[in-house]
C-alpha cells in the first residue's frame, strides 16, 4: 500500500490507606476523572476489604452440585490466558473437565513436541508462551454448530482453531502485517464463514524499518480469516488501533471498539482526545472491493488490504466515550453494545440505523440510542434472551443487570430506572458470559463472571494468587452468586455452549485427519500401521513401528546408533474408550499422547549411548507399570 493512502494527517499519586475504608470506596476515590491525566493507584490490602465473604457457602454448593452418575448441563469453553490453552469446564459444577493445548508446549500429550502437533503449529512450534484470549464458536444461522471453537493469541499474533469432535487444535495460522491479535469473533449469519480479528497495536506498513519514529504512520488492521481454510482473505487498514470485535445476525456488519484513536505511544497521547470510535465494517461491501482489485498489498505479504480510514465507503466511525473495551451483540440482532472502560456508560448501537449511516443519511452519533450510566469502569455486556443486560463494571467490583428499552427510553428523556440489580462480585471483573448468550438462543440460565482478583477468598498460595471465576444464577428475577472457582493464569474469557450442541468422538477414528501424514509415511515405508511393529533405517534416520496393546507394545526394544534421527510411531489398537496409552523415553525429552485407535508419533536424536527404557506414562493397565521397553544405543 501507497504511502498517501495509508497516511492522511491525524488533527502518581500515593493511595491512601484508611483504616475501615472499603475496597469499593478506595478505587471510587482514585478513578480516572477526565483525559487530562491520570491518577496512578497501587493496590493495596485498602482495595480488599473483608467484605464479600460468602454467608451462603451451603446454598452455593447445593446449587451447583452434580451427583455422581449425572453430567453437567453446559460445556465452558475457557481461554487460558498466559498458560497459551483452552479449557474445558462443565457447568453448573465448574469442574475443569479437560486442558486443551493450543499455543503452548504440553507435556502430557506432547502437545508442540510431536511430529503431528508440529504440523499444526508450522514455524510458530518455536514459540514456547502463547496468550489465548477469546473463545468462540463456529455457527449455522445464529446458533452453535459444535464443530470448530476458534481462539487467539495476542502473544504471537497467531489464530488456531480446535475441532470440537476430538478438542484438539488442528489449524493455526500466524497473520502478516499486524501485530498482537486481540479481539476475535465468527460470522454468525448464514454461517461462519469468516472469523473476524482486530490486531490491537500500531506498526508501520511495511514494518520493516522505516518510519520507526514516525507513529502517525503506524496502523492497526482488522483482518478477515477463512474459517475452512483458515487463511486470511483480506485485512483493512484503521485509523486507530483495535480492541474487541462482534458481528451481526444479519451477515452484513461487523464492529470493532477502538482505543487510541490518538495513535500515541505512551500513556498521556493514548488518552489526550475526548473521544474514540467504534469501526463498523461492511462485509459484503469489502468482499466486492477485493473482487475489484480496489486493494493494496504490503512488502512480501500477498494478502489484500483495503484502506479503511475515515472517508472509505467500506467504513463508517462513530464516536464513543473515551477508551471503549468490549464489543457484545444482543442475542436478538439489534444492537452493538460498546462498554465504556473510562466512561460509566455502555453505548448502545442500533444495527437497524447502520444501512442510513453508510448510506450518508444520518450522522454517526445518530446510531447510538442508549448510553446509560452503570458505574465505574464498564469492560463487557452479556444478554439473558428477555430483554436484561449485564455489564461488568471493573472498578466498582459488580455485575450491573440493566433493561435494555428502558434505557433507550431514559436516553430519550424519559424518567426511568434502567437498572435492576447490582451484585458485588470479588474482585476486578473482566469478561462476562451467559449460557448460550452469544447466539439467537439465549437461555438466561447462568452468568459467569471472570474477576482478576481473589484475596480472601482461598487459601493462599504464596505471592501469585489465583483468580476467581463466580458463577451466577441469572434465571430468576435477582441474580444470585452460587459458586467460586479458582482459576490459573487468567482466563480472559469464556463461553458456555448446552451439551446438546457439542458431540466428541470417545474413540478416534482411523482416517482421521490428524494424522493422515503419519500414515502417508508408514504406506510408503511398507508398513501397515494397524498390526506391523518394525525398525525402517534409511541412512541416520530410524523409524520405529509399533503397536500397542494394553499393556505391551509391539516391539519389547529395538537398537540405534548414537546421534541417529529416530521417529517413533506408535499405533494404539485398543478400542475401549479412555484407555488412553502414553510414549516416554527416560532422559530425552520424548512424551507423547496416543488415545484408543490413534496414531502418534515423535522424533528425536538417540545422544546417549547404553540402555535407555522407554514406557508408558498413562496409566492403562494393572500391568502398567510393566509396560516398557529398551532403546538399544550403540556407540
Amino acid at each position: 500500500m501507497s504511502d498517501d493512502q495509508i497516511h492522511q494527517d491525524n488533527n502518581q499519586e500515593e493511595p491512601t490507606e484508611k483504616k475501615g475504608m472499603s475496597r469499593r470506596s478506595f478505587l471510587g476515590t482514585t478513578t480516572l476523572a477526565g483525559t487530562a491525566g491520570v491518577v496512578a493507584t497501587t493496590m493495596s490490602a485498602a482495595m480488599f476489604s473483608d467484605l464479600a465473604r460468602s454467608k451462603t457457602a451451603e446454598k452455593m454448593a447445593m446449587d451447583t452440585h452434580v451427583a455422581p452418575g449425572e453430567l453437567d448441563e453446559y460445556y465452558g469453553f475457557w481461554s487460558g490466558g498466559h498458560s497459551g490453552e483452552v479449557r474445558i469446564l462443565g457447568l453448573p459444577s465448574m469442574r475443569e473437565l479437560m486442558r486443551i493445548p493450543v499455543f503452548n508446549h504440553e507435556s502430557a500429550t506432547g502437545w508442540g513436541q510431536t511430529n503431528e502437533s508440529k504440523r499444526v503449529m508450522g514455524e510458530s512450534a518455536k514459540y514456547f508462551n502463547g496468550d489465548a484470549h477469546h473463545p468462540h464458536m463456529s455457527m449455522q444461522d445464529g446458533r452453535y454448530d459444535g464443530k470448530y471453537v476458534f481462539i487467539n493469541d495476542k502473544a504471537n499474533t497467531r489464530v488456531a482453531r480446535i475441532r470440537c469432535d476430538i478438542m484438539k487444535t488442528d489449524k493455526m495460522i500466524t497473520l502478516p502485517n499486524v501485530q498482537a491479535i486481540h479481539g476475535l469473533r465468527v460470522q454468525k449469519v448464514p454461517y461462519t464463514k469468516y472469523v473476524f480479528c482486530n490486531s490491537e497495536y500500531e506498526i508501520p506498513l511495511p514494518n520493516d524499518g522505516r518510519d520507526l519514529n514516525d507513529p502517525s504512520k503506524y496502523f492497526s488492521m482488522f483482518s478477515v480469516i477463512d474459517a475452512e481454510k483458515m487463511e486470511v482473505v483480506f485485512q483493512v487498514v484503521v485509523d486507530g488501533n483495535l480492541d474487541n470485535t462482534d458481528a451481526d445476525y444479519d451477515g452484513r456488519f461487523a464492529a470493532s471498539t477502538c482505543y487510541n484513536s490518538e495513535q500515541g505511544t505512551n500513556l498521556s497521547e493514548m488518552i489526550s482526545a475526548e473521544r474514540d470510535h467504534v469501526v463498523v465494517f461492511d462485509i459484503p461491501a469489502l468482499e466486492k472491493a477485493v473482487s475489484a482489485g480496489d486493494f493494496k498489498t504490503i512488502g512480501d505479504s500477498k494478502v489484500p488490504v483495503v484502506n479503511g480510514r475515515k472517508g472509505s465507503k467500506y467504513t463508517r466511525y462513530i464516536p464513543v466515550p473515551k477508551s471503549p473495551h468490549g464489543l457484545n451483540t444482543s442475542p436478538d440482532g439489534e444492537y452493538f453494545c460498546a462498554n465504556g472502560k473510562l466512561s460509566p456508560t455502555v453505548s448502545v448501537i442500533s444495527i437497524k440505523k447502520l444501512p442510513d449511516l453508510f448510506n450518508d443519511k444520518i450522522k454517526p452519533r445518530d446510531t447510538i440510542v442508549a448510553e446509560p450510566e452503570l458505574g465505574l469502569g464498564p469492560l463487557h455486556t452479556a444478554f439473558d434472551g428477555r430483554g436484561n443486560a449485564y455489564t461488568t463494571v471493573f472498578i466498582d467490583s459488580q455485575v450491573v443487570k440493566w433493561d435494555i428499552k428502558d434505557a433507550i427510553k431514559a436516553y430519550k428523556g424519559e424518567k426511568v430506572n434502567y437498572i435492576r440489580q447490582k451484585l458485588d462480585v470479588q474482585y476486578q471483573p473482566g469478561h462476562l458470559h451467559t449460557t448460550m448468550g452469544e447466539t439467537r438462543d439465549a437461555d438466561g440460565k447462568y452468568l459467569v463472571c471472570l474477576c482478576k482478583f481473589s484475596k480472601d477468598r482461598f487459601l493462599p498460595t504464596g505471592p501469585l494468587h489465583p483468580e476467581n471465576d463466580q458463577l451466577i444464577d441469572i434465571s430468576g428475577d435477582t441474580m444470585k452468586l452460587i459458586h467460586d472457582g479458582p482459576a490459573f493464569a487468567e482466563p480472559h474469557d469464556c463461553m458456555m455452549v448446552h451439551r446438546s450442541k457439542v458431540k466428541p468422538l470417545k474413540i478416534w477414528k482411523r482416517d482421521d485427519p490428524f494424522f493422515a501424514e503419519t500414515v502417508a509415511l508408514a504406506k510408503k515405508d511398507g508398513i501397515t500401521l494397524e498390526s506391523d511393529s518394525k525398525v525402517i533405517r534409511d541412512g541416520n534416520k530410524v523409524r520405529v513401528y509399533m503397536i500397542s496393546v494394553a499393556p505391551n507394545y509391539g516391539l519389547n526394544e529395538f537398537t540405534v546408533k548414537k546421534g541417529d534421527e529416530v521417529t517413533v510411531i506408535v499405533t494404539n489398537l485398543d478400542t475401549v474408550e479412555d484407555v488412553t496409552h502414553g510414549f516416554c523415553v527416560i532422559n530425552h525429552g520424548v512424551s507423547m499422547e496416543i488415545g484408543p485407535q490413534q496414531t502418534s508419533s515423535f522424533t528425536f536424536t538417540a545422544d546417549k549411548v547404553g540402555v535407555q527404557w522407554f514406557y508408558c506414562h498413562w496409566f492403562c493397565h494393572a500391568l502398567h507399570m510393566e509396560m516398557r521397553g529398551r532403546m538399544l544405543v550403540e556407540a
